[in-house]
């Protein structure tokens, strides 16, 4: 009987190059996030908190950042918004967080002006906060309910001087800068018009959308889409410049105060705690991708203008904005406070 040889089975060269590569690739994919972003293994993530709900400007502005600034960071980035008590809930939040660089405050101007509106707050604004970047500042847009008889801020103004009390306007919030800001015209103008204030920008659109307030002053990225519906209109824009957007809308210097100019702005805080080499990263990162060519056009799309400063600017600037609006409310006797 012929002898028969069993033959255990051997892997080809091929074969197990290919288990070898796919086991490979299986380590590389847990290290990518959902776009094929490297992400360090075990990386924790980093926590951008919004002082506002949805819809406003900082939460436009977060996000258009937000995979870019994950792809930079190497790690994921988490929007996570926090509205209520005139940005104090979230402010307060990043303050008592830990310092290891994974939370930070995205916040509003209302960061300066706070402790001006507020004679007590949960959290010291000076002394809690670290800068990382004073990352974007924008013009405000003067927006109207398109039922309001008036194409640009000096009709308007002219209604309202013709009619006190009649007409409102939506702010953000007691304190706000578009509170301020139309308030400092009110006062240039000597008009009178109702101050309504709500808890972001999205609120206050919406209030002038069904007409129980004739105007409000947002960013143009807040405003954008209404306006191009032809729900709102512009009357006027509060930077030096016209928006290259709205070519035709009138700043507010040209609609008669001379030298009139006003910026809300965004800045990414870390707690004051947190160790100098890793701000300074988040700096680079915040830069980087705020510098990033199709990030930077979608900003200014939005109406937004890069700044893209390091910490100790922004920590100047919220100086300086503090004691220009604590001049303005003094001077004026203006109550902030419910």
């Amino acid at each position: 009987m012929p002898c028969r040889h069993s033959r255990s089975p051997t892997r080809s060269p091929s074969r197990h190059l290919y288990r070898r590569q796919l086991l490979l690739a299986m380590a590389a994919a847990s290290l990518l996030g959902p776009a094929g972003t490297a992400f360090a293994q075990g990386a924790a993530p980093l926590k951008l908190v919004i002082t506002f709900p949805p819809g406003g400007s900082t939460d436009i502005a977060a996000r258009i950042l937000q995979p870019r600034l994950g792809e930079v960071a190497g790690r994921s980035v988490i929007v996570e918004n926090r509205p209520g008590a005139a940005s104090q809930i979230a402010t307060q939040y990043v303050a008592k967080s830990a310092p290891d660089g994974n939370t930070l405050l995205f916040s509003f101007d209302t960061h300066a002006i706070n402790p001006i509106a507020k004679s007590r707050l949960p959290y010291d604004t000076f002394k809690d906060f670290t800068g990382v970047s004073l990352a974007l500042r924008f013009p405000l847009v003067i927006g109207a309910s398109t039922s309001v008889p008036a194409k640009d801020l000096a009709g308007f103004l002219e209604l309202a001087r013709r009619n006190p009390g009649k007409y409102s306007y939506a702010s953000t919030g007691l304190g706000s800068m578009n509170h301020l800001v139309m308030e400092d015209i009110k006062r240039r103008s000597g008009t009178y018009v109702l101050h309504v204030p709500y808890g972001g920008g999205g609120p206050a659109v919406q209030a002038v959308l069904g007409n129980v307030s004739d105007l409000t002053l947002l960013s143009y990225a807040a405003l954008r889409g209404q306006i191009s519906a032809g729900k709102i209109k512009p009357l006027a824009v509060t930077g030096l410049k016209r928006l290259p957007e709205l070519p035709d809308v009138p700043t507010v210097a040209e609609s008669g105060f001379a030298g009139f100019e006003a910026y809300s702005w965004i800045g990414v805080f870390a707690p004051s705690a947190t160790p100098a080499a890793t701000v300074h990263k988040l700096t680079e990162d915040f830069q980087a991708t705020l510098n990033t060519p199709d990030i930077r056009s979608k900003l200014m799309q939005s109406g937004f203008e890069v700044m893209a400063t390091d910490g100790p600017a922004l920590d100047r600037w919220v100086r300086q904005e503090y004691e220009r609006w604590g001049r303005f409310v003094r001077d004026n006797k203006i109550q902030l406070e419910d």
